[in-house]
């Protein structure tokens, strides 16, 4: 072999193993890539983890899907009673949590607000989405600090709290203040969802919290008074993979109690799981066996819109004690495809206990128009 012939050959063997390097580079690049990509490992809900407060009045981002949800009844300046209701979602998405760009949306901030007045015949509602950041969105894990632009609820030092929300056919100006301890519902906090240990989420709620402030409509402003609920929950993984959605009420009674119930239903309509509970005015918990709790529908209500029946009359069992659910208005459906994805009835209901007039709540219908994802 001449030198002449060796030199070409060798220089090509040369542009042959640089590029061979750098391909390897270039692969090993990828991979490391794709490892720190790989989708982030969220927190689990187990049993015996007991809540912290202030500190879980705030948000606990290493969870997937979290919730502030308020609702209440208002009586206006001319003794008209109104429904409202919001809530700040707090939601995980699958993007890698070592991404060091300020645009990657590791976190969504979403928001819904409704109000209900009978002489509509409708709901009123709105609807925000933001990536937390950039001074648009966020959720501190302090305490309850969230907000969506001008959209804002905050926990005061004194327990209050207060909802700014500037909505496109309404604005809220609330103030809700606390007049009992909290309610740790399930085993103190630990709420299951379902069969499996891990159908779970963290749970507690706020009742018989007083309402003042004000509604601005067709800039008319107005007074208002009432009573509100407020729930605050956090999970992973909540929903069995046969779940269609839930039925859930919370109702402020008018003795001081509090009642809360919900049942998960599947999609071939059998009951998955069920809980209900009543806080005595002294403060103690009643469970009921779940075997005793029955949801029974007295009339259902179709949407003109989605083709959706919901059974907007319910009444529940508890053992020899019956709830009986009757809606403000039919009309409580809240369509939130533009943000959460789905379409659901979420409504004013006065309750009856054993055929008298006990309290107000709310009563939220999930999954009949298909089944809800979480």
């Amino acid at each position: 072999m001449s030198m002449h012939t060796h030199m070409p050959m060798h220089a090509a063997l040369c542009r042959w193993r640089r590029m061979l390097a750098r391909w390897v580079c270039a692969a090993l690049a990828c991979a490391t890539l794709a490892v720190q990509a790989a989708p982030p490992v969220f927190a689990p809900v187990v049993p015996g983890q007991a809540l912290r407060f202030p500190r879980d009045h705030g948000a606990h981002p290493d969870f997937r899907t979290e919730w502030w949800y308020v609702t209440g009844w208002l009586t206006d300046e001319e003794g008209k009673p109104l429904g409202f209701q919001v809530t700040f979602f707090r939601s995980a998405t699958e993007h890698d949590r070592a991404n060091p760009s300020r645009f990657a949306p590791t976190q969504l901030i979403v928001a819904h607000a409704a109000l209900s007045d009978p002489s509509l015949g409708r709901l009123l509602h709105d609807q925000r989405l933001a990536r937390a950041g950039f001074g648009l969105a966020q959720a501190s894990e302090a305490t309850t600090d969230v907000n969506l632009r001008d959209w804002r609820m905050q926990r005061a030092d004194d327990g209050s709290y207060q909802v700014t929300l500037p909505a496109r056919d309404f604005t809220l100006a609330l103030r809700l203040a606390p007049t009992q301890p909290l309610m740790l519902q399930g085993e103190r906090g630990f709420s299951r969802k379902g069969p499996a240990s891990g159908q779970a989420s963290y749970y507690y709620s706020q009742p018989q919290l007083t309402v003042s402030g004000d509604i601005v409509r067709q800039g008319k402003r107005q007074q208002v008074r009432g009573t509100a609920w407020l729930d605050h929950e956090w999970s992973t993984s909540v929903l069995d993979a046969r779940a269609a959605g839930w039925d859930w009420v919370g109702a402020n009674l008018d003795d001081g109690s509090a009642l809360m119930a919900f049942r998960i239903r599947a999609r071939d309509g059998q009951v998955l799981w069920q809980h209900a509970v009543l806080r005595t005015p002294d403060g103690r918990l009643q469970p009921f066996a779940r075997d005793a709790i029955r949801f029974v529908p007295q009339r259902t209500w179709r949407s003109p819109r989605t083709g959706a029946r919901y059974p907007v009359a319910l009444q529940i069992d508890t053992g020899e004690r019956r709830w009986q659910l009757v809606p403000l208005q039919d009309d409580q459906e809240l369509d939130s495809r533009s943000s959460t994805g789905a379409v659901y009835w979420e409504g004013a209901v006065r309750v009856l206990r054993d055929g008298q007039p006990a309290g107000v709540g709310y009563l939220e219908l999930t999954g009949y128009v298909k089944p809800l994802k979480l």
